[in-house]
């Protein structure tokens, strides 16, 4: 039977990556692979490298795209194949959401540009869980833990955030936005919830 695979998204500061950690503390998840993108290898420290920098947003996208075609034919697709189950910490849906920010002036539709660079090849998740908040509220969480990106602006985050909404609305049967800007316990309790009944069916 074919693992499911599980992905977690939404703007820097949503508190994804938080209950990503606590979910992998949690014994009814030990069968899981948990993994994320940009990845742990070569590629993924080549896109780490060029977000840190000013490199091109095309060049940018690409290098995105090598470490998920990378990610899937060494991870995520022999996972699935043998029956685990895989969360993942980021997905494609954040290069929609992203790229199709930086991306805005170049194409009519940059996230729609994005999408199809995807298709025939990628592995497409079996549930998207959106972690939507309110990006003033994500900034000052960036801020309050030390770290700022390039990314992690607000009117950057507030297009980053539409294009998200835009995919949930374009694709109900696979994402559930939860509310993000509630108490962390409150977050971790709804997903456990949601990724649990995904997974084995029950709450």
């Amino acid at each position: 039977m074919r693992g499911k695979l599980i992905t977690l998204e939404g703007i820097d500061g949503s508190g994804k990556s938080t209950i990503c950690r606590l979910l992998q503390d949690e014994k009814r998840f030990a069968g899981c692979i948990f993994t994320r993108e940009p990845t742990t290898s070569w590629l993924g420290d080549a896109v780490n490298r060029a977000l840190r920098s000013d490199t091109d947003h095309i060049a940018e996208l690409m290098l995105f795209l090598a470490d998920h075609a990378d990610h899937i034919s060494r991870l995520v697709r022999p996972s699935l194949e043998r029956g685990s189950n895989v969360i993942s910490d980021r997905y494609s849906a954040s290069r929609c959401a992203y790229q199709g920010s930086t991306l805005t002036g170049l194409f009519e539709d940059p996230l729609d540009w994005v999408r199809t660079l995807h298709k025939g090849w990628t592995v497409d998740p079996d549930l998207i869980v959106l972690f939507d908040t309110d990006p003033s509220v994500a900034v000052k969480r960036c801020g309050d833990r030390g770290e700022q990106s390039k990314f992690e602006k607000i009117e950057f985050l507030k297009a980053v955030r539409n294009n998200y909404l835009r995919l949930a609305a374009e694709d109900r049967e696979r994402f559930v936005v939860i509310n993000a800007d509630r108490p962390l316990n409150e977050v971790k309790e709804e997903v456990f919830r949601i990724i649990a009944h995904a997974l084995e069916g029950r709450e």
